[in-house]
């Protein structure tokens, strides 16, 4: 993650950031630039992200990718790579998004203490979020965090099975599909060391 860029309130934030042509998180009055996506990253969260428009077709609920804000209480400002909003005036608003049910991030090397530790804990603070997605596609690992009874988040670590499963929208989607265009290291071209 990127060193910050400014210091403001949310509300400038939201202004100035508009005004940009690079895309920015805002965190505890702290201004973050965002790096670009690799490859990787853009493969499993276009995937993910087709799954759930084609599942929830018909719903009252939306699939959104990485160009949509989701403001979290009045000290944050992120860009999911994934998430769903069920909620009729998330629905209507033209960039900033507060109600998502579920958020997935796909993560690499640099932003994966970041996506697991800020961001969680911020992302916990919304009361209508049931799923938090936390995708490695190398690795090909994926740790759902569902929201129980007790309003606590649960780890249900789906690394290895054969299909995601996402409760909150009645979604089971093919690890296949998911991760469909990622190679695996022993197919990895470039790296012919890993080679079969």
């Amino acid at each position: 993650m990127a060193k910050p860029a400014r210091r403001c309130s949310l509300n400038d934030f939201i202004d100035w950031e508009n005004a940009q042509e690079t895309r920015h998180e805002f965190y505890l009055g702290q201004v973050f630039g965002m790096g670009g996506t690799r490859r990787v990253n853009g493969l499993v969260a276009g995937n993910l992200s087709a799954a759930l428009h084609r599942h929830l077709k018909g719903s009252r609920c939306r699939a959104f990718m990485t160009s949509m804000k989701v403001q979290v209480a009045s000290d944050a400002i992120f860009y999911p790579d994934v998430f769903v909003t069920c909620d009729a005036i998330d629905l209507k608003t033209d960039m900033v998004f507060r109600q998502p049910s579920l958020i997935a991030e796909v993560l690499s090397d640099s932003t994966q203490a970041y996506d697991r530790g800020v961001k969680f804990a911020a992302y916990r603070q919304i009361d209508s979020l049931k799923e938090y997605v936390l995708i490695e596609p190398e690795a090909r690992r994926v740790e759902v965090y569902r929201r129980n009874e007790r309003n606590n988040f649960e780890l249900v670590d789906q690394t290895g099975q054969t299909e995601l499963v996402l409760d909150s929208l009645g979604l089971r989607l093919a690890m296949d599909e998911l991760f469909d265009g990622i190679e695996t290291a022993s197919a990895d071209p470039a790296n012919p060391t890993n080679a079969a």
